[in-house]
């Protein structure tokens, strides 16, 4: 009998292993009328208000949206208190309001207040995705991001360092002196060849401390992709970019020849069009890609995530959405909204080689701060699929 049971524990052991992690789907099950009543609503309050409502906006279309995705069919959760968010909201509006009072007194206490917004601008990010993973639930779990405010720094090291270029550049143009001004015009130069190539490495550090500090429970993820990677598909995308703006200002200049192109309103909608074409294609791919990389390269010991989102599908998609939008003048956007949310969370699968009832009992609390939440929202960061 103890032989028959070991060969059982073998043989289970194996399918065990042959299983391998369990597949945990992730749905979208919103609709674009549904999202549609919460968006006009959200719209004109917001308006009626002066924009003071948009963080009662934001609580209400993040809840929708949360609510709405399903993952291995237990839905996301949002938690995040309205008011809390109202004072961050409030904050970063003024904090954008003395800057702009500061740039109109002269250009070097402008130049200063942006180098203080900047120099602040890591601490508020970092208060964001505290707040935003901190306000986020599934099956009673509560999700964490465990970076240091002194991560967020690093990850804007290179940034700051094009930007004291750039200051550097600016603050000897002012000067007097002609010998300054032209150095100025050496380091400003520089500046613009040495900014596009850190770009992707920059972009590597921002999302390599994003991904790599996701936590839920015990578990911990941390981020494998080189930056090679992110130059090899800014790369691409620099290539396409250019190939397709150059087909398209062959395309124009040859339309143009025609005496029915001639006019200056074909001219601008050829122009508008093109731009339309530049924004879905390259903009589309770069999406598509960046997203399959980022979250295919995000694990923990016992979670991992699969990405397989089709760039051409992404492409379609965003055509469509935009001439829909275009068409009828705004009223698709909430239908666009919900469609891009279904197609992207829907390429995403969760693999858990952990047992996910292991983790609803581990729960963990953890407590933070709204203020970075609405600063980064105000900035135009999203730090969501």
């Amino acid at each position: 009998m103890r032989e028959i049971r070991e060969i059982q524990e073998k043989a289970g052991g194996t399918q065990a292993v042959a299983q391998g992690p369990a597949e945990l789907g992730i749905r979208f099950v919103g609709s674009g009328s549904e999202y549609f009543r919460i968006w006009i609503v959200n719209l004109l309050l917001t308006l009626v208000t002066l924009g003071f409502y948009y963080p009662f906006a934001k609580t209400r279309r993040l809840q929708y949206f949360y609510g709405a995705t399903e993952v291995g069919g237990h839905p996301l959760s949002f938690h995040g208190r309205p008011w809390a968010m109202f004072r961050g909201y409030v904050l970063a509006a003024l904090l954008l309001f003395l800057y702009n009072i500061a740039s109109k007194v002269s250009p070097i206490v402008g130049l200063v207040a942006f180098a203080v917004l900047m120099l602040g601008w890591p601490a508020l990010w970092h208060a964001s995705l505290r707040f935003s993973l901190a306000s986020t639930g599934w099956r009673g779990l509560r999700l964490r991001f465990t970076g240091t405010r002194a991560g967020a720094y690093g990850a804007f090291a290179l940034l700051f360092a094009v930007l004291v270029m750039f200051v550097i550049g600016v603050t000897l143009a002012s000067s007097t002196s002609q010998v300054l001004k032209s150095h100025a015009l050496v380091v400003i130069l520089l500046a613009y060849p040495v900014s596009l190539a850190l770009i992707p490495a920059g972009f590597w550090l921002h999302r390599r401390y994003q991904q790599g500090h996701l936590a839920i429970a015990h578990e911990q993820t941390a981020f494998d992709v080189g930056a090679g990677q992110f130059y090899r598909l800014c790369g691409m995308a620099l290539l396409y970019f250019t190939l397709l703006v150059l087909a398209g200002a062959l395309a124009i200049f040859g339309l143009t020849k025609s005496r029915a192109f001639a006019m200056p309103w074909t001219i601008t909608a050829l122009v508008l069009g093109g731009y339309l074409v530049v924004l879905c294609v390259i903009g589309g791919y770069f999406v598509a890609r960046l997203q399959n990389l980022t979250w295919n390269g995000t694990r923990s010991p016992g979670l991992a995530f699969r990405s397989a989102l089709s760039a051409g599908a992404l492409i379609q998609l965003w055509f469509k959405n935009w001439l829909l939008t275009l068409v009828t003048v705004g009223l698709y956007h909430p239908f666009a909204k919900v469609a891009n949310a279904r197609l992207r969370l829907e390429s995403v699968t969760l693999l858990a080689t952990v047992n996910v009832d292991e983790l609803v009992a581990a729960q963990g609390a953890n407590a933070t701060t709204a203020m970075g939440d609405a600063a980064g929202d105000l900035f135009g960061l999203d730090f969501g699929l």
